[in-house]
């Protein structure tokens, strides 16, 4: 206690002062301590984020208190029933006069850390693919070769071969004995199926155990196992545990079987389903192949029954008298045709150039001069011609040419923006006008615009009446073109 003793009397304190004194005894005796229980109680306190549970074991219990901030550092959600080991200091919690663990670091501690530790591994063996359903294979459906790994004692095994006989005796099996539980397990779970996917012999493996602990089942939850059945080029069925056991090779296996019971059901078919299937499709090719013998049975019955089949040599006779008619066609055909050739034979011998051939040779050079004559005669006939042609059209360009009309006194009258001006309305009082003579040119400005004599009549193409002066300044530097 703080305060010393009094020498005479008791020594009163008051419920606050004591409880002070106590909070301090307890937080120098309990500042750094580490505590193991199970979580019961827990609950997270809206909206504060803060942390309440109690942690207890068979004989006691202890109330603790988890801060927000450190709450919010959980690498695992806290549960009732999880055993945990908790750091932190103890406190005095005044208002119900209670000690509590006010706890710093939360850390899962043996099946929790376990479960702690199998989340994790799923997480990133998912994160790989290996529990991906679209890599998982189907089952081979009449398996003739099926593998068993699993321990050679105990009530799996006897379930396995059991079910398998029952369901499908046709199939062979062949069993690898490798312990499933304890240390080791995995690796020798793993290297038999390494070693049945090396043989290649099964067509599919059925790897498991019978029922447990989470400790007893772990080997099926270790990384090299999980790896070893995500690599097999065989299809695996994993048959680990009972119904509500879930094993991370259930997970990354082919198909997963509750038990090893069903899995035996699940790899083979049924035996008796089978038969049953198979008397079906016996039955119905048996009716099919009825039906097609009956449906020959008939048509040769309506072909013995026709006048061919009743009658053969009437038969003959009447295709051998057809054939007799078309060699007597073909005869007749064949004659003609040689009848035809020889007379265009004929025909040839007799026409002169074959009677006297050194005819057709007599004066080849003379043959030779006429042509080149009447050649020559010829090609003078038509350039003359075209030169006649060229002439004329010579002329008529002539004829046409503008220039031919201004050289007769007649101008070109064009507005500022190079339109030629065809009639007095297009010339205002004011317009400047540009003219083009035979030979050179002027600029003028428009100072009246009537209509000519004769108004009514169609508007021709000559410069219109204007009053206008042009100013030899304002003559073009370059003569007009002669577009002639």
């Amino acid at each position: 206690m703080s305060r010393p003793l009094p020498t005479q009397g008791p020594v009163v304190f008051s419920v606050s002062e004591i409880t002070r004194d106590i909070r301090r005894t307890l937080g120098d005796s309990f500042d750094d301590v580490w505590v193991r229980g199970e979580i019961t109680g827990f609950k997270r306190h809206q909206p504060s984020g803060h942390l309440y549970f109690s942690l207890k074991d068979e004989g006691a219990v202890l109330a603790c208190a988890m801060w927000k901030m450190v709450a919010g550092a959980l690498r695992f959600a806290p549960a009732d029933g999880m055993e945990v080991e908790a750091r932190g200091s103890i406190d005095v919690y005044a208002r119900r006069g209670s000690y509590q663990l006010i706890v710093r670091e939360l850390t899962p501690g043996g099946r929790g850390a376990l479960l702690l530790a199998l989340e994790e591994l799923r997480r990133r063996l998912g994160a790989e693919g290996l529990f991906d359903p679209a890599r998982k294979r189907s089952l081979p459906r009449y398996p003739r070769r099926i593998g068993l790994v699993t321990s050679p004692s105990g009530a799996a095994v006897r379930d396995l071969l059991h079910g398998l006989a029952r369901r499908w005796p046709l199939a062979e099996v062949v069993l690898l004995p490798v312990p499933v539980q304890g240390k080791g397990a995995a690796e020798a779970v793993a290297a038999g199926i390494r070693r049945m996917n090396d043989w290649g012999w099964p067509e599919v493996l059925i790897v498991g155990r019978g029922g447990g602990s989470l400790e007893d089942l772990w080997a099926f939850n270790e990384e090299p196992l999980v790896r070893a059945i995500a690599a097999s080029r065989i299809p695996v069925v994993s048959a680990v545990g009972h119904e509500v056991d879930r094993t991370l090779c259930d997970e990354a296996a082919d198909l997963r079987a509750p038990t090893p019971s069903a899995a035996a059901e699940l790899a083979t078919p049924d035996r008796h389903e089978t038969g049953r299937h198979v008397a079906r499709l016996r039955g119905r090719a048996t009716a099919a192949v009825e039906r097609t013998l009956a449906i020959g049975a008939g048509r040769l019955a309506e072909a013995r029954a026709s006048y061919g089949f009743r009658r053969p040599q009437d038969l003959l006779g009447s295709w051998g008298q057809e054939l007799d008619r078309l060699h007597a066609r073909l005869r007749r055909a064949l004659g003609m045709g040689l009848d035809g050739w020889r007379e265009r034979l004929r025909r040839v011998r007799a026409a002169y150039g074959l009677r006297r051939p050194q005819d057709l040779f007599a004066d080849p050079g003379r043959r030779l001069r006429l042509a080149h004559g009447r050649l020559g005669a010829e090609m003078a006939r038509a350039l003359a011609r075209r030169a006649d042609a060229w002439r004329g059209a010579r002329r008529q360009l002539v004829a046409l040419s503008p220039r031919g009309v201004l050289a007769r006194g007649y101008a070109l009258v064009r507005l500022p923006d190079g339109r030629l001006v065809r009639s007095w309305r297009e010339t205002p009082p004011g317009t400047r006008l540009a003219l083009e003579f035979a030979e050179g040119g002027a600029r003028a400005r428009v100072e009246s615009a009537a209509p000519s004599a004769g108004a009514s009549a169609a508007p021709t193409p000559a410069a219109p009446r204007c009053a206008a002066h042009a100013h030899e300044s304002d003559v073009p530097a370059e003569g007009g073109r002669d577009d002639s």
